[in-house]
């Protein structure tokens, strides 16, 4: 994600930590290549021009203190100015008490407007409330049932417009939705390939008729300036509340992410990072310009483990390791929890990009090994699994032939175990775990 502006920030801050200070030469050369690389990747150059402008403006003019470094003081000034292109901080979504309040979704078509609709549903039903998906979306052929099978796969309640005309289907779904007590109520809008008056009447005709409490610019983040400009034209002719950037896990670029809040004022509020309908995120523009610098985002991976792992088997495991005990079975389990957390390269890319995992590819990384491992543990005996030290040639083979794994793996793995357990058993981690309040 944003891999391109990632390595060149990062390349810059490198560069200056040879220098004994920063001076007019040294910031010119370092932001060259960040100027370059931002333009490359389709981030309009108002916010280039503003972004390098204000760096260069801080680090010149940054008070100089012996015990800071010049590429320390670069790091936190990259990351305050990237911070405040992003958005400043997470602004979430407020439902009111009205019964029925609209969220009303808006874009181009193909944007990902439809799918983030039932996103949205679960989210909003795992929060307690009780979600209708409606689309008012009359021209496209199969618009109503593409909706109505996202809104059974993700099950969220669905209403099918009868109504012909825009106007005529929100007055529809709006008695609907009041005699029935939705809440909110969802509304997937018409798409065109391109901005037009037709669609911008249109969506100005629904949007005052409903009167949504939040009018949702969706866009493609992989479409860099494309989703820029349309959002900016959206902003001119119907305006809208925030943003929702679809398939920013698999924006490398940034064009969008980087430039769509900062020249339409008005917040990312969620991203779209998977195609599962739970894999809606609350947007942090901290969060996200820490992973652009390379320091990770342990507080988005804690709340992702805090969402996917079992509270009571968490605290088995740890209660265990306190104890210096720790069989395979709980290496098993460890798997499990892990796999729920999401794809090895998605959980890698929170953490800093130091020590071990400094230049590691994350896009070539090998999803299947937790399915290996899995495999090998699943292939041994559960007497195997609790005392390892029995093991010999004769069952490493046994358990290889029965997860149709190299002998090799089953070595490594046990191996991996091996080394686990002497990590836990060294007094720091004891008295880490020995603090826990269970």
């Amino acid at each position: 994600m944003l891999d391109l502006v990632s390595e060149k920030i990062q390349g810059a801050i490198q560069y200056l930590k040879g220098e004994g200070s920063i001076t007019e030469k040294n910031i010119e050369s370092a932001l060259k290549d960040v100027k370059l690389a931002l333009l490359s990747a389709d981030v309009h150059y108002k916010v280039v021009q503003d972004f390098i402008a204000r760096v260069k403006e801080k680090a010149l003019g940054a008070k100089v203190s012996l015990s800071v470094l010049p590429g320390q003081q670069l790091v936190k000034i990259f990351n305050d100015e990237l911070t405040r292109v992003l958005g400043e901080e997470n602004k979430p979504l407020r439902i009111p008490s009205k019964v029925p309040s609209f969220l009303m979704l808006a874009g181009l078509q193909g944007v990902g407007k439809t799918t983030t609709a039932g996103k949205l549903g679960c989210m909003l039903k795992k929060q307690g409330f009780n979600p209708l998906l409606v689309s008012v979306d009359l021209k496209r052929p199969a618009a109503q049932e593409q909706l109505g099978v996202i809104a059974k796969e993700s099950g969220i309640p669905f209403y099918s417009v009868q109504a012909k005309g825009v106007v005529e289907a929100a007055e529809e779904i709006y008695g609907y939705a009041e005699a029935k007590g939705y809440h909110p109520v969802i509304l997937d809008t018409a798409g065109r390939l391109h901005v037009d008056e037709e669609l911008m009447t249109e969506l100005r005709e629904v949007k005052e008729r409903v009167s949504p409490f939040e009018v949702v610019f969706v866009a493609d983040a992989m479409t860099g300036s494309d989703a820029v400009k349309s959002a900016v034209r959206f902003q001119e002719e119907i305006g809208f509340d925030s943003v929702i950037l679809t398939k920013l896990d698999a924006d490398s670029r940034g064009g969008a992410a980087l430039s769509i809040a900062f020249l339409t004022g008005k917040p990312i509020k969620f991203a779209g990072m998977g195609e599962g309908y739970d894999k809606l995120e609350p947007f942090h523009p901290e969060r996200l310009a820490s992973r652009i610098l390379g320091m990770g985002d342990i507080v988005s991976l804690v709340e992702k483990a805090q969402e996917a792992v079992d509270e009571k088997e968490a605290e088995r495991l740890a209660k265990k390791m306190a104890k210096r005990e720790f069989s395979l079975e709980d290496f098993l389990d460890n798997l499990k929890q892990i796999k729920k957390m999401g794809s090895l390269a998605d959980i890698l890319s929170h953490l800093p990009q130091a020590g071990p995992l400094k230049g590691i590819d994350l896009k070539n990384l090998d999803e299947k090994r937790i399915v290996h491992m899995e495999a090998v543990l699943l292939s041994m005996t559960p007497e195997e699994r609790r005392d390892p030290e029995i093991f010999n040639g004769k069952r490493r083979l046994r358990v290889a032939k029965g997860s149709g794994r190299p002998v090799s793996e089953v070595n490594q793995l046990l191996k991996q175990y091996r080394e686990m357990k002497k990590f836990i058993k060294k007094g720091f981690f004891s008295r880490i775990l020995g603090k826990v309040d269970f």
